[in-house]
């Protein structure tokens, strides 16, 4: 890809994010994810209904009539987005691969900081570290990291997700809010995302393929492991085989699913042919409905 057609690229993502969050999303990100607390902001004369709790004791006393603290919430959040760019979410069937789904929630995640005033960051892993965008704000900022999101080549094609997780704790001290966007076939970091649960705001975001849950009713197909590189074959003509693949998904699903209930962190599946803004908005109202 030349660097027009990226170009391109990148302005029709931030269009289209752009519009999805300021027409519908971005009322839902605000109640989902809450400041990191309250800033005092004045003290004003009580009025019914105010909370005892909030009554400036030393102010009423100096004038012989209550007076209350006001607060305002403290909005500004840290947001990072994880981002898993190994080499099995360029699998996909149809005309979209698990990266183009991946790109689009990325970058409406980004301008839905941007019009919260909040900042973004952004860590590509595979294997190891392949990229780490410092949390930053503005719309150079969010074109930059579609532009990375875009036109970025990984140097590794496998999975590690502990060692994301292990070095979003270390480079981000503070709290923050923490989508990690994958397929997810790694399966050996319940550990790692517990510990980093107990420290930051952790949103798993399941991208799949249909082609993963079901075969296709067609003759024998040649599939190829796109991390390992090894190929097998799959007999879309038999009832029990396309029956044991669809159960072998929903397995992994199901145990997927499980570590993130363990973990006490919230889980989303998302399909790359399905419209990604509603189950994001399901995700956040249920996070709303817990607020």
């Amino acid at each position: 890809m030349d660097t027009a057609e990226i170009l391109k690229k990148v302005r029709k993502i931030g269009i289209r994010s752009r519009g999805l969050s300021d027409q519908i999303f971005t009322g839902h990100y605000q109640s989902a994810f809450k400041g990191r607390g309250m800033a005092f902001n004045e003290v004003r004369e009580y009025q019914y209904g105010d909370a005892i709790r909030d009554i400036d004791w030393n102010v009423t006393a100096r004038f012989n009539h209550p007076y209350v603290k006001v607060y305002n919430e403290e909005r500004e959040l840290l947001v990072m987005l994880l981002i898993d760019v190994s080499a099995s979410n360029l699998a996909g069937s149809g005309n979209r691969i698990k990266q183009d789904r991946i790109t689009e929630i990325a970058a409406l995640l980004s301008y839905s900081a941007l019009k919260n005033n909040d900042k973004v960051g952004v860590i590509f892993f595979s294997d190891r570290i392949e990229k780490f965008i410092p949390p930053g704000k503005g719309v150079q900022h969010v074109l930059f990291i579609i532009r990375q999101l875009v036109d970025f080549t990984p140097e590794k094609k496998h999975t590690n997700i502990s060692e994301a997780l292990r070095y979003l704790s270390n480079i981000i001290r503070k709290r923050c809010i923490a989508f990690i966007i994958s397929d997810f076939l790694d399966e050996s970091y319940e550990d790692a995302l517990r510990i980093t649960s107990r420290k930051h705001d952790m949103v798993g975001l399941r991208i799949f393929d249909p082609i993963e849950s079901e075969i296709p009713v067609r003759s024998l197909l040649r599939v190829t492991d796109p991390e390992t590189g090894r190929p097998s074959w799959v007999d879309g003509r038999s009832a029990r085989e396309r029956q044991e693949y669809a159960r072998r998904f929903e397995d992994r699903s199901a145990r997927l699913r499980n570590v993130f209930i363990r973990s006490g962190v919230d889980l989303e599946m998302i399909s790359t042919r399905e419209d990604f803004v509603k189950p994001l908005i399901r995700l956040f109202k249920r996070r709303e409905m817990r607020k």
